[in-house]
């Protein structure tokens, strides 16, 4: 088994990434930690998250600069994110033009979960997940 590891980042490859940043930072409160261009390779590679690349996972978006269209597939499920009040963050959101594709509500089937799921400017599926925050 391998050992001293952790999750580092998820790519995403976006078509926008102005509305990409527009939706993780300044719709879900996410930080920018950093941004480069490669010019070489006609790419930006931006890493948003909540905290510090060293001790927690971010997201990596990823811009081709020849304006490639990507089919998101049926295998990527979603990108899961805690939040203390399920209502009001589904409520912000929707208010700030995010499409809501699930009101806030109980997980179907039981479980004591409450959650909602978003859909960020390329369609990718962000489940709200209400939890209970310390400190």
């Amino acid at each position: 088994m391998i050992s001293h590891v952790r999750l580092l980042h998820t790519m995403l490859r976006v078509r926008d990434l102005d509305a990409s940043l527009d939706f993780y930072v300044g719709k879900l409160g996410m930080r920018l930690l950093r941004r480069q261009d490669f010019p070489d390779g006609q790419f930006t590679l931006v890493f948003v998250g909540y905290g510090d690349e060293a001790d927690t996972a971010v997201i990596e978006l990823t811009q081709n600069w020849d304006g490639r269209d990507y089919a998101l597939g049926t295998a990527f499920g979603h990108i899961a994110i805690g939040v203390a009040d399920i209502f009001a963050s589904a409520e912000d959101l929707a208010r700030q033009g995010v499409k809501i594709l699930r009101p806030a509500g109980p997980l179907e089937g039981g479980g004591g979960e409450t959650i909602a799921f978003a859909e960020d400017p390329d369609g990718y599926r962000i489940e709200l997940i209400e939890r209970e925050f310390r400190g």
